[in-house]
């Protein structure tokens, strides 16, 4: 049972720093001006920033353990990181979107128009694209797919640092 304390009081811990790391690196962008077109150095800081988070995590579950963890464990953590994480950061999207800037994704919908138009695209493929994005633009469908990527990106990065990490009792007989 002090295992399972230790793991979830971890990733809430591990999760929140990361959501409201995110959210900084967020606010700093749109105080910018640049949160339509973010440079791709935000895109390595948030990674970095997630990367860093979830090896800090698994090594701290490592240390409470008496040194031990197994190759699940480190994962379960990871992607319970990341997935509080993104859940934390989905609730601020909503309130940014509905509340501080209500009309950025018509503003992110004109800026990618203008790049459809200058990659050749006719009227109707644009009207086109437009029509299956909006059905993406619902704030649940957002969250999901926000969700679904953070899991997918928590696993490559915990499976390779518990890969790394990963010592069990077995292992020192």
């Amino acid at each position: 049972m002090e295992d399972q304390a230790n793991s979830k009081s971890i990733i809430v811990n591990y999760g929140i720093i990361l959501a409201g790391a995110g959210i900084l690196l967020s606010v700093i962008t749109y105080a910018m001006g640049a949160h339509l077109k973010p440079h791709w150095s935000i895109s390595v800081i948030s990674i970095a920033m997630t990367t860093a988070l979830i090896v800090f995590g698994i090594k701290k579950y490592k240390e409470l353990n008496k040194g031990f963890i197994s190759w699940g464990q480190g994962v379960k953590i990871g992607v319970g990181i990341c997935i509080l994480s993104t859940l934390i950061t989905a609730i601020y999207q909503y309130i940014f979107m509905t509340y501080i800037e209500p009309d950025f994704m018509q503003q992110a919908m004109e800026l990618q128009n203008q790049v459809y138009l200058d990659s050749g695209m006719t009227e109707e493929q644009i009207e086109a694209a437009n029509e299956i994005g909006q059905k993406f633009q619902s704030p649940g469908i957002l969250a999901a797919i926000s969700i679904i990527g953070a899991a997918i990106l928590g696993f490559i990065i915990s499976a390779i640092a518990s890969a790394i990490m990963k010592k069990t009792e077995e292992e020192t007989y």
